[in-house]
């Protein structure tokens, strides 16, 4: 059976996140649906390079698809998106060695986050607006403790005794463009609601209500503390995943509110 490497996009406001769920509309159930009628099979497995939560976007998610068909990639292409519904684009489609695994096989990932310094009226859907001004450098001092491998045990509702909670970042960073403050995170995977956490914290730093120095505790001792500062869902996109030989990707946002 041909395995396909699929990339997408999608607009995460109206689904329930990726993975499929009973009575949710979410992005592989959507995915699923598609390919049901375009294959007219059940016979295919579907399999993403990991989930994202509800309400969060992807600007590259990748998934295979073992599917029997002797449709050409362009063609399933063609096929999916006019299948699909508007919050979902399938951005390329290449028929790929049988061993490649979506998830299993990605090295790193890449996660933007987007805080707007002023209302906008077009941009709310994809940004968090926060009214109180906040300081970039500060923000980038406590971003530089997460670097490297540490246990996110404070920053995720993940059961410790059921996963590990230790992540390796690899890069973050915390850059003004327009009125958009623009957080990317790299690492080699993620645990639900961490990186949700990492910004809420941060933006509190950058209020001035916390201390940078807060971050090296947070990652040594479990603490509930991050939870009740959780930054929404809204400006959050899944920006890339990366496989061994590919090249790294610059990731930049996709609204400039000035």
């Amino acid at each position: 059976m041909p395995r396909f490497k699929i990339t997408c996009e999608y607009e995460g406001t109206r689904f329930s996140g990726w993975q499929v769920q009973k009575n949710a509309r979410t992005v592989q159930g959507e995915l699923i649906g598609a390919a049901k009628s375009i294959f007219n099979t059940d016979a295919f497995e579907l399999y993403g390079s990991g989930r994202t939560d509800a309400g969060v976007h992807a600007l590259e998610q990748i998934f295979h698809l073992d599917v029997e068909t002797m449709l050409a990639p362009h063609i399933i292409q063609f096929k999916m998106n006019d299948a699909l519904p508007a919050d979902i684009s399938i951005r390329s489609v290449q028929k790929v060695a049988k061993q490649f695994h979506a998830r299993h096989h990605a090295i790193e990932r890449t996660y933007l986050y987007q805080i707007s310094t002023r209302r906008t009226a077009f941009g709310k859907r994809f940004v968090w607006w926060v009214k109180d001004q906040l300081s970039i450098a500060t923000m980038q001092e406590a971003a530089n403790h997460f670097k490297g491998m540490h246990d996110f045990r404070s920053f995720t509702a993940d059961d410790p005794d059921m996963k590990s909670t230790k992540v390796e970042i690899t890069d973050i960073s915390v850059k003004m463009q327009g009125d958009l403050i623009v957080i990317t995170i790299s690492g080699s995977h993620f645990l639900w609601n961490m990186i949700r956490r990492m910004i809420g914290i941060l933006v509190e730093i950058g209020r001035g209500k916390q201390s940078p120095d807060i971050i090296p505790t947070l990652l040594k001792k479990k603490s509930d503390l991050p939870a009740s500062f959780t930054a929404p869902p809204s400006g959050l996109f899944l920006a890339s995943v990366r496989y061994e030989n590919d090249p790294a990707k610059k990731v930049q946002s996709i609204l400039n509110v000035t």
